[in-house]
């Protein structure tokens, strides 16, 4: 690679997509180059801005376009002048750096999932974890748990003085299509109310421990859930 190749890469090294030794090579070069360093700033910015953004499911032959494309557009090195830039105003992302950027992203999400949205699923399931954790080290915690028809378990962890409950389903069989998991708390009079709906294995956090509840329900129900629990239910969790 040539020392103005090295300019390049400011796209792959904001999506954290070189590999160790380029990436070392790179941060060498950001320490002494002003124009790159303005550069990784502002389009870590446009990464911001573009991951707060609603995704969508790309189509099936976005990558290969991409792929395709990007051998034919390539990213210009700075234009390095002999006058100190002009204070007056920010200095504007060259086009092809934010293309690069834009399909670099692009390439990530056709060849994974939607990034983003694995980046919401990855923090949302850490923040879980974390909550369960707190529960978990609250002296008066009680730990309940119960199997589910077909395979897998509930358990349900509970504390008065966190006024917080946790559900944790795991190893659930597969539902056919059109139907759901469906959650339900239940009174000593065997009164039911829901507390959600799940697709698969969960891990959630319910605002009001299980104080006056007798019973943790699993039902099966269609799409949308039910009003009240479909019998037999694929698990019934004693809480005491």
């Amino acid at each position: 690679m040539t020392e103005s190749d090295v300019h390049t890469l400011t796209g792959p090294y904001v999506l954290d997509a070189l590999p160790d030794d380029e990436r070392a090579r790179f941060e060498a070069h950001l320490a002494e180059c002003a124009f790159c360093t303005t550069e990784v700033a502002e389009l870590r910015a446009a990464a911001v801005k573009l991951a707060t953004q609603v995704s969508t499911p790309p189509p099936p032959s976005l990558k290969a376009d991409v792929m395709a494309a990007i051998e034919h557009v390539r990213q210009l090195p700075p234009v390095v002048q002999d006058r100190p830039a002009s204070p007056v105003g920010p200095r504007r992302i060259k086009r092809r750096s934010v293309f690069a950027l834009a399909a670099a992203a692009a390439v990530v999400a056709g060849s994974g999932g939607i990034a983003i949205d694995q980046y919401r699923a990855r923090t949302a399931a850490e923040q879980a974890n974390q909550q369960l954790a707190a529960v978990l080290a609250e002296p008066d915690a009680h730990t309940v748990h119960g199997p589910v028809n077909g395979g897998g378990q509930a358990t349900v962890v509970s504390s008065s003085r966190a006024n917080k409950s946790v559900v944790v389903l795991r190893d659930l069989p597969k539902l056919p299509p059109g139907r759901t998991w469906q959650l339900w708390m239940m009174d000593p009079r065997q009164n039911a109310h829901s507390i959600g709906l799940a697709t698969g294995d969960l891990t959630r956090v319910i605002n009001g421990s299980t104080t006056g509840m007798a019973t943790f329900g699993l039902t099966i129900e269609p799409v949308g859930g039910s009003r009240t629990p479909t019998l037999p239910a694929a698990a019934v969790v004693p809480l005491t």
